[in-house]
């Protein structure tokens, strides 16, 4: 089974060919240049592989939170490339990709979502699969929620920005801090894979980015 898969959610930006297990990879900084990067990141992975879209059994993406302008290229770069063999998509939340990329088995993740303020998820391994703990959401780096009893490995960029209050919040219930972490396409195809697997994924028509905040500045008077 191939799987393409795609995120464009942070500053960084990364496309994956999975076929059933193996990884073929472009991965990058990307900064503001997202539109730019990801169609050819992904023509690059389906030629290392040999593949072409009619071999794609399904594509992924990002689906947030993240950046708006991110998820929106995520989103419709995987829709213009399913469009015309009708291919099966499928929306993966960045910050469960976030838990599945940090190795651990109970991952605490907060991206930094600007306007002082975190987007927040916690999840724990099951198997192969992922509970989840506590939903996405948005929120104040001293106001993210409590975490279950035991030892969590902090993921993700808000630990990067706001790492004193989010150590003060969990104390010594941080394991490891892995500020640096950034959602990845190769995390997001393993989440997928069993999703198409079992015949899954929607329509292009009905791919949607998930922003979690419909706020995307400060007025003026709040700044």
């Amino acid at each position: 089974m191939n799987i393409l898969a795609l995120d464009a959610s942070t500053e960084h930006c990364s496309a994956v060919l999975w076929r059933d297990g193996a990884v073929f990879e472009r991965s990058a900084r990307a900064g503001q240049a997202h539109s730019e990067m990801l169609i050819a990141m992904a023509d690059a992975v389906m030629a290392e592989a040999g593949t072409a879209l009619p071999g794609v059994s399904g594509i992924a993406f990002g689906a947030g939170p993240g950046s708006f302008t991110g998820l929106r290229v995520a989103c419709a770069v995987a829709q213009g490339l399913a469009f015309p063999g009708d291919i099966p998509l499928t929306g993966i939340g960045t910050l469960q990709a976030l838990a599945a990329g940090s190795g651990a088995d109970a991952a605490v993740c907060c991206l930094d979502a600007r306007m002082g303020e975190v987007y927040h998820a916690a999840y724990r391994r099951n198997g192969d699969a992922w509970t989840e703990v506590s939903a996405p959401r948005v929120c104040a780096p001293a106001a993210v929620p409590e975490l279950p009893p035991g030892r969590w490995t902090a993921c993700g960029s808000g630990f990067a920005v706001y790492g004193d209050l989010l150590r003060q919040r969990y104390g010594a219930q941080l394991d490891a801090v892995r500020d640096g972490l950034v959602p990845q396409a190769r995390d997001i195809a393993r989440l997928a894979a069993p999703v198409f697997a079992a015949g899954g994924g929607i329509r292009a028509d009905d791919a949607a980015p998930l922003y979690i905040r419909d706020r995307v500045a400060l007025k003026t008077s709040e700044r």
